[in-house]
């Protein structure tokens, strides 16, 4: 992923202002900031959620802004793929079939998506159930890690993944991210307020006055 020029307001307010972000296959990258500094309005703008004013976002080769409708969301399903703080799965549905839904939307045979889907929950520790509602919340959002790699993307976001579990379940759904890029070749793009998420990126950075700066890195990765 290349971010360049992303300039974006709101309310008068400018919240990116020529912000530039590179994100390679394999490395993962942690965005820390105070609340309302624009950390989950650039996931947005990568997403194509919120159109910027300008500035390119390129995804997989293509520019994310120039964008509409259908072939959005077709690129949005295969390239990138997204974990929300809340998990945001359907309640009703087995942890399978929320992570297998994602497949069949982007048209994948449901043989080979339901196949697919299993290989990843077993991949992560998610147990069998018979609707989300029965897991606890560290392997909800394993399962949210599931369905976000299911289509293959080259570019796995996540928002605040860890800000609504406890200490312990936090440590575990860390090492599960974090570990993504290694083992999958995507690039992880992370935003968090917990100094100790951040640090386990491979870079660290800090959005304020609408631009980037280097906090650090250790490439510590799953540890």
């Amino acid at each position: 992923m290349s971010v360049t020029g992303l300039g974006y307001e709101i309310g008068g307010r400018e919240l990116l202002s020529g912000l530039g972000l590179d994100v390679r296959a394999g490395e993962s990258v942690a965005v820390m900031g105070p609340s309302g500094s624009g950390k989950s309005t650039l996931l947005s703008c990568v997403l194509g959620l919120v159109r910027p004013a300008r500035g390119q976002v390129v995804v997989a080769g293509t520019d994310v802004v120039g964008l509409r409708g259908a072939a959005l969301a077709r690129h949005r399903s295969g390239s990138i793929g997204m974990v929300f703080q809340f998990g945001e799965l359907l309640p009703e549905l087995s942890p399978v079939d929320n992570v297998a839904l994602a497949a069949l939307l982007a048209g994948v045979p449901k043989r080979d998506a339901y196949r697919k889907a299993r290989a990843l929950l077993d991949e992560l520790g998610v147990p069998q159930a018979d609707s989300s509602e029965q897991l606890s919340g560290g392997e909800r959002q394993r399962t949210a890690v599931a369905r976000a790699l299911i289509n293959s993307p080259s570019l796995l976001l996540a928002d605040e993944p860890t800000g609504a579990l406890d200490a312990s379940t936090r440590e575990r759904v860390a090492d599960v991210l974090f570990a993504m890029p290694g083992r999958h070749g995507c690039g992880l793009l992370l935003v968090t307020h917990d100094p100790e998420v951040a640090a386990r990126a491979d870079r660290v950075l800090t959005l304020g006055g609408g631009v980037l700066s280097v906090t650090g890195g250790t490439g510590t990765g799953s540890r």
